[in-house]
């Protein structure tokens, strides 16, 4: 169960724009504050973002359908201003030969804007999307967490052993709160210390090191 920003990517604030773009188009609002987006599910930031600005009279899918056109409609701009983070593909690559792991996303972003991130650095096709868990699950993080597995189990009929992957005590503690292998990688902008404060079972300063991160996934 992969995260996806600053996991495997960073996106050069592309969706960050086009959130504050859709929410003044949608509420007729100037931008006031923005909030702590890493590690947060897109349903929580949008619930923080609505109370700052004292917004009653709009709903988080009328918002979501506007932020949705706003990536679109800039979704070349990911591999313009962002960039694949190091060993990335080759991890990917390398658990994608494997007849016993299904690769998948466990993310903060609503469904739509995660297939953009990913499709933008030619990912799309490492991931089962279909049974990840996404922003709009949930406004609680652990949450996506157990309906992926939940997903995963119903499509494959076995049972998994869940691991996270991701760069934020978020990620780390969804994890724990699922019983899931809880592996933290330190490309964001939470240390190595910090993850296994987090209870992180295992901390990587990032995947550069292939070998090492499958041994750690697949142990």
């Amino acid at each position: 169960m992969w995260d996806i920003d600053h996991t495997l990517l960073r996106g050069g604030d592309v969706a960050a724009r086009a959130w504050m773009a859709a929410f003044t188009e949608v509420t007729g609002l100037a931008w006031q504050a923005t909030p702590a987006f890493a590690g947060r599910t897109d349903l929580d930031i949008c619930a923080e973002v609505f109370a700052v600005h004292g917004v009653t009279g709009c709903t988080p899918e009328r918002f979501f359908d506007r932020y949705v056109e706003q990536v679109h409609a800039s979704r070349h701009l990911f591999a313009e201003r962002g960039t694949l983070l190091p060993g990335v593909r080759a991890v990917l690559d390398a658990l994608g030969t494997r007849d016993d792991v299904v690769q998948t996303l466990v993310t903060g972003n609503v469904p739509q804007v995660a297939a953009a991130k990913i499709a933008a650095f030619g990912l799309t096709g490492a991931f089962d999307a279909e049974v990840g868990g996404y922003g709009t699950d949930d406004s609680v993080r652990a949450t996506l967490v157990r309906r992926c597995r939940e997903r995963a189990e119903a499509k494959y009929g076995e049972s998994f052993r869940p691991v996270v992957i991701g760069d934020t005590a978020h990620d780390v503690s969804a994890a724990l709160a699922n019983d899931a292998l809880a592996v933290g990688v330190a490309t964001g902008g939470t240390t190595m210390a910090e993850l296994a404060h987090a209870g992180a079972h295992a901390v990587l300063a990032d995947l550069s090191d292939v070998a090492a991160t499958i041994d750690i996934i697949t142990a």
